[in-house]
Formats: structure tokens, C-alpha cells, sequence
């Protein structure tokens, strides 16, 4: 039995190894948000890369985690609206850390303890309500990633 990958509707963005998969409607501001994210400073290996936009393969890796990646066809590309598709720095797969659900401001908890947990392909994820057209959104989301890889089974 081999390992299966599972397509799921979301943009992905990575920070170096560490990628978050962002969830929502259509209109929800997942690729305004990872544009925003992707024009973040980068330091060493930690550079804001495009895993996929729309669309997002997840694979199990193995070890009780989960890998991300692009279908070929929309690899590196992201819709930016009145532009159009257009073409960005982007990383073949990253590891999955964590799961971002965009929502409306009054939806974000002021003080989230304990941080809400999801489930994909069976593998429990930390689970972060992001209103993404904030101005501190791109670095809100930088911040979790960092934080979120320390959250990792080892």
C-alpha cells in the first residue's frame, strides 16, 4: 500500500522548511495575503516562498507528518486580482505546520489559549484565525510559523 496525497483547496506559503496552508472561501484574501507575505524580508534560509496557490497537494511523510506541494500545472503562480496569474518565487514542497482559517476580525480571539488544533490526513495541526486583509497579517503569519515549528512532533 503506497502513500496516498490528498488535493486540498487552500494557498500554501513556507518560511524556509515550515509552510501554513491558508484556508477560506473564495474572496477570502488567501493570495492577497501570501503576495503580502511573499514581499516579507527574508533572513538565511527563512525567505517567504509560494508553496501553491488554490490548490494544494498534502502527502504523508512518514513520520507522523505531512508535506506540501504544488500541482504541476500552478506551480510557482499565483492569481493576483487585477493582474492577473503571475509568476513568484516558490519551493517545490515544505512541511505542513500549520493551518490558517481566514476570518472576519471579530472572529479572531484577542488572546487565544490554548491555540485551536485541526485535523488533515489525519495529522492533528495548530490551527491559527487570521483576518488577512490587516495590516500586521503578513507578519502575524510569520510570527506563528516560527512559533508553530516548535510545536512538531521531533
Amino acid at each position: 500500500m503506497g502513500i496516498t496525497r490528498e488535493l486540498v483547496h487552500g494557498t500554501c506559503v513556507a518560511l524556509g522548511r515550515r509552510a501554513a496552508l491558508l484556508r477560506g472561501p473564495s474572496g477570502a484574501g488567501k493570495s492577497d495575503l501570501a503576495l503580502r507575505f511573499l514581499a516579507l524580508s527574508s533572513e538565511g534560509e527563512d525567505r517567504p516562498m509560494l508553496v501553491a496557490d488554490d490548490q494544494v497537494f498534502v502527502t504523508p511523510n512518514g513520520h507522523g507528518g505531512l508535506m506540501v506541494s504544488a500541482p504541476a500545472a500552478i506551480a510557482g503562480k499565483i492569481e493576483v486580482r487585477g493582474l492577473g496569474i503571475m509568476q513568484v518565487p516558490s519551493v517545490g514542497e515544505s512541511e505542513l505546520t500549520l493551518v490558517c482559517d481566514l476570518v472576519g476580525p471579530k472572529e479572531v480571539p484577542r488572546l487565544p489559549e490554548p491555540l485551536e488544533r485541526t485535523v488533515i490526513a489525519s495529522v492533528p495541526l495548530p490551527l491559527l484565525k487570521l483576518e488577512p486583509f490587516e495590516a500586521s497579517a503578513p507578519l502575524k503569519l510569520k510570527m506563528a510559523l516560527l512559533w508553530a515549528s516548535h510545536d512538531l512532533p521531533k
